[in-house]
């Protein structure tokens, strides 16, 4: 397994790691032991990075993610959570307060049976204002991290921009890292856009979601997936290039998002161990160049084609 460091926070970490946010049966209904397992089996087989919010599937994520961790050596792994987006009694609510964000993280810790959080993000600033995030939120996890509750902060977000504006208006070092989804994936690389403007401020940066949340899989695009049919369709037809070329679209996805060394690590999720073990083969795997230009072309009328997060 290849380690990277994020940005500047001296943790290096693999380069494909585990999003926790199936344990919340978020995309499919889950057996808890399975996840449990799949949890296991990421970390015994050289994935350091663990990803969760309290977000998914509204608290249950962190639940059984502790279940795990309770088993595992603290020093083995590096742990991320996150404050401001939530759920209960099955709605979602957004609370980017202050005093909320320092009383989340403490709820995280005792969920998921750890002393710090190694990583901690403020959830989907698209949903927040921003100006209470810079002023607010951000200045309210420092404290916890001159306190050594929390190791490092961070930003996660659909929209590029939203990064930028933050950290260009809080103090150098508040944001130490950015996580990005379904913005490096074969349909959609725009992040690359933005990572000189990272460097430069010396952010670290994830990306997340190299399947784009299913739209580059055998299986395919759920029912609630939000991206444009127009770009369902051209999915489609990448998967069918694939197959021409006796490949796996999946296998490409997950290269592809793990090759660029600009990029610290790629989340991925899943409860089923074989699936673990078959997306971290998948990121051992040599790019294949020719076949990457064939489903760019692919994509090409729909590249970069975005939506609107829920």
């Amino acid at each position: 397994m290849e380690y990277r460091e994020i940005g500047k926070t001296g943790m290096f970490v693999s380069t494909i790691s585990f999003g926790a946010s199936s344990l919340g049966g978020v995309f499919h209904s889950l057996k808890e032991e399975t996840g449990i397992e799949a949890v296991y089996t990421a970390l015994d087989n050289g994935i350091n990075f663990v990803d969760v919010s309290p977000y998914y599937g509204h608290l249950k994520a962190e639940i059984v993610l502790g279940k795990a961790l309770k088993n595992i050596s603290r020093s083995s792994y590096y742990l991320s959570t996150k404050v401001g987006r939530y759920g209960r009694d099955g709605v979602n609510y957004w609370d980017y307060s202050a005093k909320k964000a320092k009383e989340s993280v403490y709820e995280s810790m005792e969920r998921l049976h750890v002393d710090h959080i190694d990583l901690i993000n403020i959830h989907d600033i698209e949903f927040s204002d921003l100006e209470q995030v810079c002023g607010e939120t951000l200045p309210a996890l420092v404290d916890l991290r001159d306190e050594g509750v929390v190791k490092h902060i961070g930003l996660t977000n659909l929209n590029l921009r939203h990064f930028k504006y933050v950290i260009e208006h809080t103090p150098a070092g508040t944001v130490e890292s950015i996580l990005s989804f379904c913005h490096y994936t074969l349909n959609d690389d725009s992040l690359t856009d933005h990572l000189d403007f990272f460097e430069s401020r010396g952010v670290g940066v994830i990306n997340a979601s190299p399947y784009s949340m299913g739209l580059l899989t055998e299986r395919g695009t759920p029912a609630w997936h939000p991206a444009p049919e127009a770009l369902k369709r051209l999915a489609a037809k990448a998967l069918a290039c694939c197959h021409a070329n006796n490949a796996s679209l999946e296998q490409l996805a997950v290269s592809f998002s793990v090759a660029n060394p600009r990029i610290a690590t790629t989340l991925f999720s899943t409860t089923n161990p074989e699936n673990v073990l078959k997306t971290i083969q998948y990121a051992h795997t040599p790019l294949d160049m020719e076949l990457l230009q064939e489903v760019q072309k692919v994509f090409e009328p729909g590249f970069r084609d975005t939506w609107v997060n829920s």
